[in-house]
């Protein structure tokens, strides 16, 4: 099973700016996407990407703002997240997503560690 790291989270102002880094151990043909969890909340979904990049999808709430993208030759996917809003705090994660019906799903059911981003009025 291929191993997800994120990386790049971090405190910002709304308004702000990051990207999202998701290092994956080894090559994966898999569709990618990215969730994430607020404090109380369930982890939900945020953007997913083909493998060749052609499709990529969002919730609406981060649409305009957020986008996904992927370099295979180097095995990672990133969000760059423009525009930040307070509601936008959570742990993000990455994970190999499949398509159900109308809905990204993750493949496996083990998560990593994840990075926290907070964004600060």
């Amino acid at each position: 099973q291929v191993q997800l790291v994120e990386s790049g989270g971090g405190l910002v102002q709304t308004g702000g700016s990051l990207r999202l880094s998701c290092a994956a151990s080894g090559r994966t043909f898999n569709a990618m996407g990215w969730f994430r969890q607020a404090p109380g909340k369930e982890r939900e979904f945020v953007a997913a990407i083909t493998y060749n990049s052609i499709t990529t999808d969002y919730t609406d709430s981060v649409k305009g703002r957020f986008t996904i993208s992927r370099d295979n030759a180097k095995n990672t996917v990133y969000l760059q997240m423009n525009s930040l809003k307070s509601e936008d705090t959570a742990v993000y994660y990455c994970a190999l997503v499949v398509k159900r019906t109308t809905d990204w799903v993750p493949l496996f059911t083990s998560w990593g560690k994840g990075t926290q981003v907070t964004v600060s009025s």
